[in-house]
């Protein structure tokens, strides 16, 4: 399991718009509305940097209303409960 946090700026009258459309990817499995320098981040769960590549430089790229991007890629969970686990269930 991979997981990237993305930072987006989004245009000011396209936010909610840019927001549901990243909502509705499959590999995105949370979208948040924020403060400060970002408009919205997005929380990508998937089985390899393959498929976070297709969504971040391929899907995204698509998407109206996104400005700019910022990608962190997570290293390490520290968490007391098991995401991996959470996030897998129904992926056999």
């Amino acid at each position: 399991m991979v997981t990237a946090i993305v930072l987006v700026r989004a245009r000011h009258d396209l936010i909610s718009e840019t927001a549901m459309r990243l909502a509705e990817d499959p590999g995105i499995s949370e979208v948040y509305s924020v403060s400060g320098d970002f408009d919205l981040v997005a929380v990508i769960r998937v089985a390899d940097t393959d498929a976070m590549a297709e969504i971040v430089t391929g899907r995204m790229l698509k998407i109206e209303g996104i400005e700019r991007t910022q990608t962190m890629v997570a290293f390490r969970a520290y968490s007391r409960h098991d995401l991996d686990r959470l996030f897998t269930i129904g992926a056999e």
